[in-house]
């Protein structure tokens, strides 16, 4: 189980669910899931995929299930939508990028891939981007500290990570692509 701050916990759930469909690259594949639950006291679980393909790529989504239950509709608006895609860095490593999924008034999140530092903390939540990079094997790209961001250049953030790191890759799609609208709607504490 890992805790993200004081009201989510990440928890592995099953090491092997076959997948079919479309890879981020829109190629149709199969595959095999790492299905891990976040879960918020009193809020129904979530369920996150990282996804594995036949064919090499691999990713990390918001999983849809079959019956959705009652949840605000930005946080609804975000299953299987924003996939962040996990790419390789060298033989030993992979990055996963870190563009936020920011909510929207409509209802529907809107994904912001050109970042200030500072703006990433925000929208992440610094103590807990301070946390992810201070993992052993964990960088930020490009190279900022994110416990003193800087707020004038605009970049498109990566997380690094070893590649047999199994959970970095969901701890850092859950802070960019679910915490801003997971924040929003107050499923979660302010963290």
């Amino acid at each position: 189980m890992i805790a993200l701050g004081s009201t989510l916990t990440l928890k592995p759930a099953r090491s092997y669910v076959p997948k079919q469909g479309s890879t981020t690259s829109g190629v149709q594949d199969a595959g095999f899931a790492t299905e891990w639950h976040l879960e918020a006291a009193g809020r129904p679980r979530l369920t996150i995929h990282d996804t594995r393909w036949d064919g090499g790529e691999r990713d990390v989504v918001l999983q849809q299930v079959p019956l959705l239950p009652e949840m605000p509709a930005g946080l609804a608006n975000l299953h299987g939508r924003h996939r962040a895609g996990i790419a390789e860095v060298s033989a030993e490593r992979r990055r996963i990028t870190a563009f936020l999924s920011l909510p929207q008034p409509d209802g529907r999140p809107r994904q912001k891939r050109a970042l200030t530092t500072a703006q990433l903390a925000q929208g992440c939540g610094r103590a807990l981007l301070c946390e992810l990079v201070a993992r052993p094997g964990v960088s930020l790209t490009p190279s900022f500290d994110p416990a003193d961001p800087q707020d004038t250049e605009r970049f498109q953030h990566a997380v690094v990570f070893e590649d047999e790191d199994r959970e970095t890759p969901v701890i850092a799609y859950v802070l960019t692509r679910l915490m801003p609208t997971l924040r929003h709607t107050g499923w979660c504490g302010d963290e």
